[in-house]
């Protein structure tokens, strides 16, 4: 039987998909499964790592009791939620505690201490981030100060600490293989984006054994075998959620950008083999390593993207259903001087104020539901600009069309509204699911069911391109508004 399918494991924050696609790139069925949130207290987001698993193995035994043939399938790509930590037994196989979540804020306060003790510039310098509770680093910390035993157990070297990727691989090898990639290992602030090793000034500044890490490999390569399904299949691909999506969307090339519409919005920007350190409290991360080869990218984040219209829906009723905001913005040409600054929790790159809050400025007699819908979705599409335009400084370079996808993508008066923003092309492609077709792509080059980069470019399909209006001096109005409404947004809280 031919060996033509490759699975991708999507291991998100809320949920777990297992898609199946064939050669050409095409989705063959896919099976997704929730599990549960825990919030055990203020600021702390926790999974259960067991919950983790088995919501994954379950979906990948629905895809394959949909007629896919094990025989069938040319090896395994994961994708998944990044940051989050999971530190188990090395002896047992058992979480010595519940996973951390990338959301968690417990560490917050250590961070600021790391902050105040000038650590940052190192810090930066090392691995490309900023010091901040996000990144995994102080979530480890945490379980070996605060779950009993745990840091004599470190000591002993009984401990093993991985993102979600190498619990799933741990899992799936059933004990027998512990890796990461270098785009998970990059999120850690432990690993040195320059030397790619685990960076042990890193390590003893936040008390952790180099015992208990992951040896790191590449994005693209057979790491070792799952037989749990019958035929031994070969685990081939990992990248985490977002450059896993900067990959399916085949931005390979230096200068390439996407931005993820979702709850929030996610922009990376590949700046080729050579990092690029932000002067923006940009992100700098490794997108993915390829036969020896490294690729780096930019990137930023806005904290509220599809969820400032959840807030029209939930919080003030203008609409009963988030895909009702394109009809209703589309009864005004504009939206008459209004401005939304969907700030509800802080400002996120390039301004990084958590003090800011949500505004709407320039309300006059004549302002409507219609002009508030128009705003908010512009208000998204600003957001996404000034980190672009903070990419394109540090990068040193323009960008010439921006892809995109996620849910919003489909929201087409969004994209008009960017598009004619930044005045070059929006393109969204046909297959959405960029993140898990990312993990296939890299799997299925490891084990030769796609023979090169150049023939992904060929499979990848624009849905709909999106040209800009020619008026740039409206452009250029909303702009200023837009950062004069920002400005008074600032700071808002004492």
């Amino acid at each position: 039987m031919t060996k033509d399918i490759i699975i991708a494991l999507d291991q998100g924050t809320t949920s777990s998909r297992t898609i199946a696609y064939d050669s050409e790139g095409n989705e063959v069925t896919s099976a997704q499964q929730s599990f549960e949130q825990l919030f055990p207290a203020n600021g702390w987001v926790e999974h259960d790592p067991e919950a983790i698993w088995q919501s994954q193995y379950d979906t990948i035994k629905n895809v394959l009791s949909q007629g896919i043939n094990v025989e069938q399938i040319a090896g395994i790509g994961i994708t998944n939620q990044r940051e989050t930590t999971i530190v188990w037994n090395r002896v047992t196989g058992k979480p010595l505690y519940n996973a951390i979540v990338w959301q968690d804020r417990r560490t917050a306060s250590f961070c600021d201490e790391l902050k105040s003790n000038g650590y940052s510039d190192l810090i930066q310098n090392k691995t490309g981030l900023i010091i901040d509770a996000y990144f995994s680093a102080s979530k480890v910390h945490w379980i070996l100060d605060n779950v009993d035993g745990a840091r004599t157990l470190a000591q002993n070297s009984d401990l093993c600490f991985g993102t979600v990727d190498t619990w799933l691989v741990y899992k799936l090898t059933e004990g027998q293989v512990y890796v990461t990639d270098v785009s998970n290992a990059s999120r850690t602030m432990l690993f040195n984006i320059h030397d790619l090793l685990w960076d042990n000034e890193l390590l003893e500044l936040f008390d952790i054994p180099k015992t208990m890490l992951p040896e790191v490999k590449s994005s693209s390569e057979i790491y070792g075998y799952t037989r749990l399904f019958g035929d031994k299949i070969p685990i081939a691909g990992i990248a985490g959620d977002q450059q896993a999506a900067l990959f399916g969307q085949l931005c390979t090339k230096k200068g390439m950008v996407k931005n993820t519409y979702g709850t929030g919005c996610f922009l990376l920007m590949n700046t080729g083999k050579k990092p690029v350190l932000s002067q923006n409290q940009l992100l700098t991360t490794i997108a993915w390593q390829i036969n020896g080869k490294t690729h780096y990218a930019l990137e930023g984040s806005v904290f509220v993207g599809g969820a400032a219209v959840q807030w029209l829906r939930d919080g003030i009723g203008i609409i009963d259903e988030a895909k009702e905001i394109e009809a209703l913005a589309n009864e005004v040409e504009d939206s008459g001087g209004l401005v939304v600054v969907p700030a509800f929790t802080g400002l996120g790159a390039p301004y990084w104020d958590p003090y800011a809050r949500g505004s709407i400025m320039g309300i006059t007699r004549g302002t409507t539901r219609a002009h508030i819908a128009r705003a908010t979705l512009e208000g998204i599409a600003l957001q996404v600009y000034d980190i672009v335009k903070a990419m394109e400084n540090d990068a040193n370079m323009q960008i010439k069309e921006l892809r995109v996808d996620g849910g919003a993508s489909a929201n087409d008066l969004l994209l008009q509204i960017q598009s004619d923003i930044f005045n070059c092309e929006v393109v969204r492609p046909k297959h959405l699911e960029t993140t898990a077709l990312g993990a296939a792509y890299l799997a299925g080059l490891a084990v030769g069911l796609y023979q090169s980069i150049k023939q992904l470019r060929m499979q990848w399909n624009a849905d709909k391109v999106i040209a800009p209006n020619t008026d740039t001096s409206k452009q250029k109005q909303l702009i200023n508004q837009w950062h004069k409404a920002v400005k008074r947004s600032k700071n808002w809280m004492e």
